[in-house]
């Protein structure tokens, strides 16, 4: 097996531990929008605009604040320089400039905390949508596994059926959903479709390792973490094919741990939702 290894590392090959999947490979063929650019990444959710201000903030702020210090530095290094006929002095200095700057900027740090990051993080991660709210959500499950997403959705009924570990098959069961009761109509995919303009409710969790569930365009990024079903929320503004991906790494194949998503209209996702919903059809000779 080390020979096996040492020959893979220099072939540049990637050859998947002992219990992990073979990962999927990445279609070509299908346009991702939104891929990065010189000027950043698309914005396709509701709350994107105040992550990337928040962002801009900051980045402006550390930028002002590398140049000032830049430039004292450097004349502090021409001013205090070694000259002839200088003496050093031991006594301590009383700059009050650099006391004002140094309270201005923990002043800056506090508005930039209680101000734009606590209350961003608090829309994302405790206002959750309800089910009685004007515009209810959509309710997914997301499922983390070495290396692949899976998404189950209720169904029609907007139920959630059962899940047996009895039942797991990883080629055609991975999650072990029980077909009986109100899971008879719900729905698993590898692909991640949701509908435009209404709020979309994820359970993340996995299966084995902790993985990381990253919506680039939706600017969401959760931790999905075994033996937990955490909850986040987002609202998509823009139809599209977008990427999920992954970003913790996970093993050896964590690099091709993507998955594709979806934005549709509402009438294309619930005839989406109602086709996938319907039993296979069984051919008989």
């Amino acid at each position: 097996m080390l020979v096996i290894a040492v020959a893979a590392i220099g072939l540049n090959i990637a050859v998947p531990a002992f219990g992990q999947t073979a990962a999927a490979t990445k279609d070509t063929s299908i346009k991702i929008d939104g891929e990065y650019t010189a000027f950043g990444i698309t914005d396709a959710s509701l709350h994107g605009h105040k992550i990337d201000q928040l962002i801009n903030i900051v980045h402006w702020f550390m930028g002002i604040l590398f140049v000032g210090w830049g430039i004292f530095f450097i004349y502090c290094l021409a001013r205090f320089r070694q000259r002839p006929g200088h003496k050093a002095d031991y006594e301590l200095t009383k700059a009050k400039p650099a006391k004002v700057i140094e309270l201005a900027v923990a002043v800056f740090e506090a508005v930039l905390l209680l101000s734009f990051s606590i209350p961003i993080w608090a829309s994302v991660k405790n206002d959750l949508p309800q089910p009685s709210d004007k515009i209810p959500p959509v309710r997914v499950r997301v499922v983390a596994e070495q290396f692949a997403w899976n998404f189950h959705y209720p169904g029609v009924d907007g139920k959630f059926g059962k899940v047996d570990p009895k039942l797991v098959d990883t080629a055609l069961n991975p999650l072990g959903l029980d077909k009986t009761g109100d899971g008879a109509d719900d729905v698993f995919a590898l692909e991640f479709r949701i509908p435009v303009d209404r709020p979309i409710l994820c359970d993340i969790s996995s299966k084995d390792v902790i993985h990381s569930f990253f919506l680039p365009v939706m600017r969401v990024k959760q931790d999905a973490i075994p033996g937990m079903r955490i909850p986040t929320w987002f609202q998509a503004t823009k139809t599209g094919i977008y990427e999920v991906a992954c970003a913790q790494l996970c093993g050896n194949n964590h690099y091709s741990m993507r998955a594709l998503m979806y934005v549709q209209t509402q009438t294309d996702f619930d005839n989406w939702l109602i086709e996938k919903a319907k039993p296979p059809e069984v051919f008989v000779d």
